[in-house]
């Protein structure tokens, strides 16, 4: 595939890190891991009540600056966790902040449960795009590491050929 290639991901525990950084090393990427101002702490128990009230009702927190620009790239790998059924509130900062258009665009999500309305919602956040394919890890960290780590390469390579 010819072109600039960027992995965007935001993740709270370390899962959509975990198969961003794989993405990024395997196809030789640049990276941006976007970072609210004000961070949840991951190893709160309220973590899951904050982030998903703020997942449901559409919450767009201010994020760090980053060197980056999403722009300047013709393929697009974003990563998020699954929040209350759908896309992390700081990935939807990105979006808001962004003008992804005429991009190619593939989509990766790490959730405990389901992936709900995940790729749907994205899509829809992300329209005017092109998709090149979408996959989902159920707590890669926790879970089959090994083999997920294999499973994400085998996915961006598909389709990076």
């Amino acid at each position: 595939m010819q072109g600039k290639i960027l992995v965007v991901y935001y993740s709270l525990e370390g899962n959509t890190r975990l198969i961003a950084e794989t993405i990024s090393k395997e196809i030789s990427s640049d990276i941006l891991e976007i970072k609210p101002k004000k961070s949840i702490d991951p190893h709160s128990k309220m973590r899951y009540f904050i982030g998903g009230k703020q997942a449901i009702t559409k919450e767009k927190p201010e994020i760090l600056p980053y060197d980056i620009n999403p722009e300047d790239y013709d393929v697009l790998f974003i990563g998020t966790p699954v929040w209350a059924w759908t896309f992390s509130p700081a990935i939807r900062s990105f979006f808001a902040n962004t003008d992804l258009k005429g991009k190619k665009i593939a989509l990766f999500s790490c959730n405990g449960g389901g992936n709900g309305k995940t790729f749907k919602n994205m899509k829809e956040q992300l329209e005017g795009n092109e998709f090149l394919g979408e996959i989902e890890f159920k707590d890669p960290l926790k879970n089959d590491t090994k083999e997920n780590i294999e499973r994400a390469k085998k996915w961006c390579n598909s389709i990076c050929k």
